[in-house]
């Protein structure tokens, strides 16, 4: 049993709360029996498992028992998780952009590691869909997007913003065409920009299409969170 607060796992973990030691180690640790379950669901092997020697998770085994006391010490949340695990970057799942899902949301600049999370989480569950990431954007590996995501990080396939694949449609909060008058096929890539600045005047002209969410007289825009999901269910709702 780990007894000792310097002890090798656990000073990982503690650095791999910064960015930058989770990109030179291609490292991410992930708090919490949930998204550990989920990330073995997934076939992720774990190179580090921890559990708390006093509260033991069924169906989890084969990680070193730890002393409650140190592994609440590692814990961002507000109660102690009764396991933390520790995976490769790289066993994540990747686009194929031979074979891609026939929706996705390509981001610009969204800094917010929430809105990354849910987005990932939306793209889950109303798709099959992918995520594509630009520089700028934050770590979906991150503590607060791998809790957003509730675990679908371990399911959805994600990419460098330039590999969206198919029809780019720019969604812009006022100017653009109606996004239920879309033709929304196979081979959709909803762009979507920074939580304030939006899409730069770039990245939009090189779109095939611009939409907007019609909104309320007098509201300025969404979250990009909420627009991310909707465009999802859109193309859902017309695919069907």
């Amino acid at each position: 049993m780990i007894t000792s607060p310097t002890n090798p796992r656990l000073r990982l973990v503690r650095r791999l709360a910064a960015r930058s030691q989770r990109d030179r180690s291609g490292l991410f640790s992930c708090e919490g029996e949930d998204l550990v379950e989920a990330a073995l669901a997934a076939g992720l092997e774990p190179v580090h498992l921890l559990l708390d020697a006093d509260r033991p998770v069924d169906g989890l085994s084969g990680g070193e028992l730890v002393e409650p006391r140190l592994l609440a010490e590692l814990s961002a949340l507000g109660h102690p998780p009764r396991a933390i695990g520790v995976f490769r970057r790289e066993d994540l799942p990747r686009l194929d952009t031979r074979t891609p899902p026939p929706v996705g949301l390509a981001l610009w600049k969204v800094a917010d590691p929430g809105n990354i999370g849910t987005l990932v989480r939306a793209a889950d569950g109303l798709g099959p869909a992918f995520i594509a990431l630009s520089a700028g954007c934050a770590d979906p590996t991150g503590p607060k997007a791998l809790r957003a995501s509730s675990g679908a990080i371990f399911r959805v396939p994600t990419a460098e913003f330039e590999e969206a694949p198919g029809q780019r449609v720019a969604l812009v909060a006022h100017g653009g065409k109606p996004l239920h008058e879309l033709d929304l096929g196979e081979g959709t890539t909803f762009v979507l920009g920074a939580e304030r600045e939006g899409l730069p005047e770039a990245i939009v002209t090189e779109c095939d299409e611009t939409a907007t969410v019609p909104l309320e007289s007098g509201a300025e825009s969404l979250n990009v969170a909420i627009a991310g999901a909707l465009a999802l269910y859109e193309w859902r709702r017309s695919r069907r």
